[in-house]
């Protein structure tokens, strides 16, 4: 066997598993405490559009200065995120506090 001819074969092969690849990015969304129910609407649909390109969405509450003792306020916002989008949408990580912020992450549901 001729090992040019081998080491093209190789390559095609590569390539064609390369193609059938899929590349889930994590998008992120950024919200604070206070953030009204427009705004809000507006970033869950957004988060819509991220998760039926199925892509991965980390949505994060950042809290500043003294909202730092209204942690309540943060997991209402996530529970409501995650209510809203729980038919195309499965909760990955659930929210945690990460020094000033409040992270949860969301992965498209499966068919």
């Amino acid at each position: 066997m001729d090992f040019g001819r081998f080491k093209y074969q190789q390559t095609k092969k590569k390539q064609e598993a390369k193609k059938k690849q899929a590349v889930v990015q994590v998008k992120e969304i950024k919200v604070r405490p206070k953030t009204e129910d427009h705004d809000l609407n507006t970033k869950l649909r957004q988060i819509r559009g991220f998760l039926t390109k199925n892509n991965k969405v980390k949505i994060t509450v950042r809290f500043r200065g003294r909202e730092i003792t209204l942690p309540e306020m943060g997991k209402d916002i996530l529970a409501r995120i995650a209510a809203e989008t729980e038919d195309i949408a499965s909760i990955e990580t659930r929210p945690k506090f990460e020094g000033r912020t409040m992270i949860m992450v969301l992965a498209p549901k499966k068919e």
